[in-house]
């Protein structure tokens, strides 16, 4: 079976393809950006430094350990999106709207990191969205 043919054998466009291959892409680089992020919170603590009287207050060894395993889990889900599993596509969606509301607490710590992961994790959603809806389409 080829790539452009979903198991139910129609053919898929080019742009949802093209749209899945972006998001797969994109989460794989997340997952690593936060496996990055974790494995530095956990083993330097001074690394991140939290900003005076910040609400959600965490340990840094804390956030590096939910970084760390939502980066393995988004690094598998977009090599799932990369062999064309099916349920890799929503749980890519699912993993980028909690490394987003992840990364908006995490902005006290590192705020251009955060910032920036958050972007990326907006930008798979879109893609992955919109590859779907393109392929609901047709």
């Amino acid at each position: 079976m080829s790539n452009n043919q979903p198991s139910g054998g129609q053919e898929v466009s080019g742009w949802a393809a093209g749209g899945v291959g972006f998001a797969a892409c994109v989460l794989t680089i997340i997952g690593v950006f936060q496996v990055v992020a974790g494995l530095t919170a956990i083993f330097d603590d001074e690394f991140f430094v939290v900003t005076a009287n910040y609400t959600f207050e965490f340990d840094t060894t804390v956030w590096g350990w939910l970084h760390l395993i939502l980066g393995v889990v988004m690094v598998s889900t977009g090599m799932g999106l990369f062999v064309g599993k099916s349920w890799a596509a929503v749980t890519g969606i699912f993993l980028a709207t909690l490394s987003a509301i992840a990364n908006f607490f995490f902005i006290p710590y590192y705020p251009f990191w955060a910032i920036l992961v958050i972007a990326l994790d907006i930008w798979v959603i879109w893609s992955l969205t919109r590859a779907l809806e393109i392929e609901a389409r047709n």
